[in-house]
Protein backbone atom coordinates (compact mmCIF):
# COMPACT_ATOMS: atom_id res chain seq x y z
CA UNK A 1 0.00 0.00 0.00
CA UNK A 2 1.08 3.31 -0.78
CA UNK A 3 2.58 5.56 1.94
CA UNK A 4 3.01 9.15 1.08
CA UNK A 5 0.63 11.68 -0.03
CA UNK A 6 0.99 11.84 -3.38
CA UNK A 7 1.38 7.90 -3.98
CA UNK A 8 -2.20 7.76 -2.39
CA UNK A 9 -3.25 10.44 -4.83
CA UNK A 10 -1.46 8.31 -7.33
CA UNK A 11 -3.32 5.12 -6.93
CA UNK A 12 -6.81 7.19 -6.95
CA UNK A 13 -5.28 9.15 -10.10
CA UNK A 14 -4.87 5.87 -11.49
CA UNK A 15 -7.53 3.80 -10.65
CA UNK A 16 -9.59 6.46 -11.92
CA UNK A 17 -7.87 6.42 -15.72
CA UNK A 18 -8.06 2.30 -14.88
CA UNK A 19 -12.02 2.80 -14.82
CA UNK A 20 -12.15 5.40 -18.15
CA UNK A 21 -9.94 3.17 -20.24
CA UNK A 22 -11.95 0.50 -19.45
CA UNK A 23 -15.40 1.61 -20.46
CA UNK A 24 -13.81 3.06 -23.65
CA UNK A 25 -12.45 0.17 -24.47
CA UNK A 26 -15.58 -1.82 -23.95
CA UNK A 27 -17.39 0.30 -26.28
CA UNK A 28 -14.81 -0.12 -29.17
CA UNK A 29 -14.94 -3.73 -28.51
CA UNK A 30 -18.56 -3.82 -28.79
CA UNK A 31 -18.32 -1.88 -32.06
CA UNK A 32 -15.64 -3.96 -33.56
CA UNK A 33 -17.57 -7.33 -32.54
CA UNK A 34 -20.77 -5.94 -34.17
CA UNK A 35 -19.13 -4.99 -37.54
CA UNK A 36 -16.74 -8.23 -37.26
CA UNK A 37 -20.19 -10.33 -37.26
CA UNK A 38 -21.96 -8.33 -39.59
CA UNK A 39 -18.54 -9.28 -42.11
CA UNK A 40 -18.97 -13.02 -40.60
CA UNK A 41 -22.71 -13.27 -41.75
CA UNK A 42 -21.58 -11.96 -45.31
CA UNK A 43 -23.47 -8.76 -44.96
CA UNK A 44 -21.67 -6.32 -46.52
CA UNK A 45 -24.05 -3.50 -46.27
CA UNK A 46 -25.01 -3.71 -42.54
CA UNK A 47 -21.25 -3.86 -42.07
CA UNK A 48 -20.86 -0.60 -44.34
CA UNK A 49 -23.42 1.12 -42.12
CA UNK A 50 -21.63 0.12 -39.01
CA UNK A 51 -18.39 1.58 -39.84
CA UNK A 52 -19.00 4.92 -39.37
CA UNK A 53 -19.74 4.66 -35.86
CA UNK A 54 -16.63 2.27 -35.63
CA UNK A 55 -14.12 4.70 -36.76
CA UNK A 56 -15.86 7.08 -34.72
CA UNK A 57 -14.84 5.06 -31.55
CA UNK A 58 -11.78 4.20 -32.22
CA UNK A 59 -10.78 7.34 -33.05
CA UNK A 60 -12.49 8.47 -29.55
CA UNK A 61 -10.09 5.74 -28.06
CA UNK A 62 -7.28 7.35 -29.31
CA UNK A 63 -7.69 11.01 -28.99
CA UNK A 64 -8.24 10.33 -25.16
CA UNK A 65 -4.84 8.43 -25.07
CA UNK A 66 -7.01 4.73 -24.53
CA UNK A 67 -5.21 3.29 -27.62
CA UNK A 68 -2.32 3.93 -29.58
CA UNK A 69 -3.51 6.22 -32.72
CA UNK A 70 -1.52 4.22 -35.19
CA UNK A 71 -3.62 1.23 -34.12
CA UNK A 72 -6.92 3.05 -34.56
CA UNK A 73 -6.24 3.49 -38.03
CA UNK A 74 -4.95 -0.12 -38.80
CA UNK A 75 -7.72 -1.48 -37.34
CA UNK A 76 -10.16 1.04 -39.53
CA UNK A 77 -8.22 -0.17 -42.56
CA UNK A 78 -8.46 -3.99 -41.57
CA UNK A 79 -12.00 -3.44 -41.38
CA UNK A 80 -12.32 -1.54 -44.63
CA UNK A 81 -9.96 -4.05 -46.54
CA UNK A 82 -12.49 -6.77 -44.98
CA UNK A 83 -15.96 -4.70 -46.46
CA UNK A 84 -14.48 -4.02 -49.77
CA UNK A 85 -13.08 -7.83 -50.18
CA UNK A 86 -17.17 -8.66 -48.99
CA UNK A 87 -18.45 -6.43 -51.48
CA UNK A 88 -16.49 -7.04 -54.53
CA UNK A 89 -18.00 -10.94 -54.13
Amino acid sequence: MANTQSAKKQVRNSYRKWLRNRYVKGKVRGVLQMVNKAIADGNAEQALALMPDAASQLDKAAKKNVIHHKKAARLKSRLMHKINALQAQ
